[in-house]
């Protein structure tokens, strides 16, 4: 696997960081829940910048893409999946998104009618489950009377960019194949996602803003990596391992005190001292 951070120009929809800023614009998130879900939303909130979702009791966090709240008091969870994932796997991991969001919703001495109806929606630039439509609706219902439906008000909506049938509208379609491919159609929304795509690559204090947050996951990786390392070590093996992890911080985060504009690739590859601190922690 290719250790490499992508150049800001080369963001799209499907990047992580930009799905994120693009959907941070109330209007396009709201009118992407209605294409997507067929519905009419009145308004949105977004209840945090970054939801997070841990509970004392939840061993695994969940750090969400987009999440959001209707006037309904109706969640949306709108994630990009850009890695193919085994199917069991796949679904264990919407399962555990879904458990995770209701525990946050549900606080201590609520009742159980007071659970939110939830939307986890997945966008997938792959093939899913037998690879022929582009839109998979999940609810649960009676395996002995499939027309008895559990209104457990949860839904669970996985869109892929690969299928083959005629099984959603242009407009959903054109929403796909430019998340695929940035391919640009007749379509008012999609030209309006692109606008918003190159309006965010025309701002400086975005790159910055990318920059810092390809550093906190990193640095993140190098914690995550001191932590799980084999127990039994030696003290001293320990020590310089968390010396590097800091060390390599201190140099991040002192260019960024400094206001120099850098990217962040070509700092791993040029500059030895970071590119020597990757190699031997494992960090990217």
């Amino acid at each position: 696997m290719e250790n490499r951070i992508k150049p800001f120009e080369e963001l799209t929809l499907k990047d992580d960081y930009m799905f994120k800023r693009v959907m941070s614009n109330k209007d396009i998130c709201k009118k992407t829940l209605e294409l997507i879900l067929n519905i009419k939303i009145k308004d949105i909130k977004y209840p945090e910048e970054e939801k997070t979702l841990k509970n004392s009791y939840i061993s695994k966090g969940v750090r969400l893409d987009v999440y959001v709240e209707d006037d309904k008091n109706t969640v949306y969870d709108i994630e990009m999946q850009v890695r193919s994932l085994p199917e069991d796997e796949f679904a264990k991991r919407l399962r555990y998104y879904q458990s995770a969001i209701d525990a946050d919703t549900l606080k201590s001495g609520m009742l159980y009618t007071e659970l939110k109806n939830s939307f986890i929606i997945f966008i997938c630039p792959f093939k899913v489950f037998d690879g022929k439509r582009h839109l998979y609706t999940f609810k649960h219902f009676c395996q002995e009377n499939k027309k008895l439906k559990l209104k457990d008000g949860a839904t669970k909506v996985i869109l892929s960019t690969k299928g083959k049938l005629d099984d959603v509208t242009p407009e959903v379609k054109a929403f796909l194949e430019y998340i695929e491919a940035s391919s640009l159609s007749g379509d008012d929304f999609v030209k309006e996602l692109d606008n918003t795509v190159k309006t965010i690559k025309e701002k400086e204090s975005e790159r910055v803003s990318y920059n810092m947050y390809n550093m906190k996951i990193l640095e993140e990786k190098a914690s995550a990596f001191n932590a799980g390392k084999e127990e039994g070590k030696k003290e001293g093996e320990k020590e310089g391992e968390i010396k590097g992890e800091s060390k390599l911080k201190k140099l991040l985060s002192k260019l960024l005190s400094d206001g120099k504009k850098f990217d962040l690739q070509e700092l791993i590859s040029n500059d030895a001292k970071i590119k020597e601190l990757y190699a031997n922690y494992g960090i990217v």
